[in-house]
């Protein structure tokens, strides 16, 4: 329920001029609000006639009215930007969570393949300013972090070996798979994918044709 509230409440607070969430929110004297800059702007252009309107209301005006910052308006678009902000960075399915997060997990954007753990932005600042010097290898936030990381040697399992069907880090591959024919991840990831795709224009086709 908050969440759906929050977003509606973002919409109504949206400029009618620029569409954007409203930046030094004004309010005219119709009671309609508009960014300070959409605002001045649509006004300059009416200089010429000397009348002024609201572009949602069509409302003239003269003289032109000055135009002052809503303070209490400004205040609650900054409550309502900070709270869509903090509801769009929590983990949702398929989503990686921060290990540190308590109470409420964040989506975490990076993870340490020294620590085996997760973080999001906030624990990863802190994750950093305990380990200075960037000594730590770091990665884009993966999950299932101990099926992609080689314990033995704290690294990624870049190579697929073909010959055992296995993921392995470089040092491992180096020594086990000698002779054996490997690929990245990366690279037979996209000709399974491709596989895949063809076998399934095949089905399509065979469908069609039946």
């Amino acid at each position: 329920m908050a969440e759906a509230r929050v977003s509606v409440d973002l919409d109504q607070f949206n400029c009618p001029i620029c569409l954007d969430l409203l930046r030094d929110p004004i309010s005219v004297n119709c009671g309609h609000s508009f960014c300070m800059s959409c605002i001045k702007t649509k006004w300059d252009q009416d200089d010429q006639r000397g009348v002024y309107s609201c572009p949602l209301c069509r409302e003239n005006f003269t003289p032109r009215p000055v135009l002052g910052r809503n303070p209490m308006l400004a205040a609650m678009v900054e409550k309502l930007k900070k709270a869509n902000v903090a509801e769009e960075s929590l983990a949702g399915p398929g989503d990686v969570e921060c290990d540190v997060c308590v109470w409420q997990k964040h989506k975490a954007v990076k993870t340490c393949l020294v620590c085996l753990a997760s973080y999001c932005g906030t624990h990863f600042r802190l994750h950093n300013e305990l380990n200075p010097g960037n000594k730590h290898k770091v990665i884009d936030a993966a999950g299932k972090l101990t099926d992609r990381v080689c314990l033995d040697h704290n690294k990624l399992k870049e190579v697929f070996c073909r010959t055992e069907q296995c993921l392995l880090c470089h040092e491992c591959a180096m020594f086990h798979c000698k002779g054996h024919e490997t690929s990245t991840v990366k690279r037979e990831r996209s000709l399974r994918q491709s596989s895949a795709k063809t076998l399934m224009d095949q089905s399509e086709t065979t469908a069609h044709s039946a």
